[in-house]
């Protein structure tokens, strides 16, 4: 005989105390933590979306249409999308390439240029990677820590004998 009984859990999640934060009450989610950070807003340009013009950002950002112009985001991704055609000059933390840029890139943290991704011109980055199949024409200039040039800098600058302070 079949008993209907009152559903407890939400259809599609499966009940596992696993998903129970460590040292957390019982009765307290994951998804429920005021203390959590927030995650990074991600702005996105459509396929159909053709920009002619400068863009500036202070969040990642996504673009899978046409841009024409320059494009910086100072501490944030900027994501080229497969469908992508850039002809920009391109400033970011890091850049990740899938589709097609024309243009020189500066990244401050790293560039990837993914297996389909497509770049023709200048990097200059501290980290890079270029996937099997992907296309590149240019120079890459890998810019040291700032740290370590620092440090090779005063080693230099120190004759041999003498003491730095």
């Amino acid at each position: 005989m079949w008993n209907k009984e009152t559903q407890t859990e939400v259809p599609g999640t499966s009940p596992s105390k696993e998903t129970r934060i460590p040292g957390a009450p019982v009765n307290t989610t994951a998804a429920i933590r005021p203390s959590a950070p927030a995650s990074r807003t991600l702005a996105c340009l459509g396929s159909t979306i053709v920009v002619k013009g400068e863009i500036s950002s202070d969040e990642d950002l996504q673009i899978d249409g046409k841009v024409e112009g320059p494009i910086l985001l100072r501490g944030n991704r900027l994501t080229v999308g497969r469908t992508a055609q850039l002809n920009s000059e391109i400033t970011a933390r890091e850049v990740i390439v899938y589709g097609n840029a024309s243009g020189n890139l500066r990244a401050r943290d790293r560039v990837e240029i993914k297996k389909d991704g497509q770049v023709i011109g200048d990097i200059t980055t501290t980290r890079i990677s270029i996937e099997d199949g992907a296309y590149f024409k240019g120079h890459i200039e890998i810019e040291r820590a700032q740290s370590s040039a620092q440090g090779s800098k005063e080693a230099e600058e120190t004759p041999i004998g003498a003491i730095a302070y």
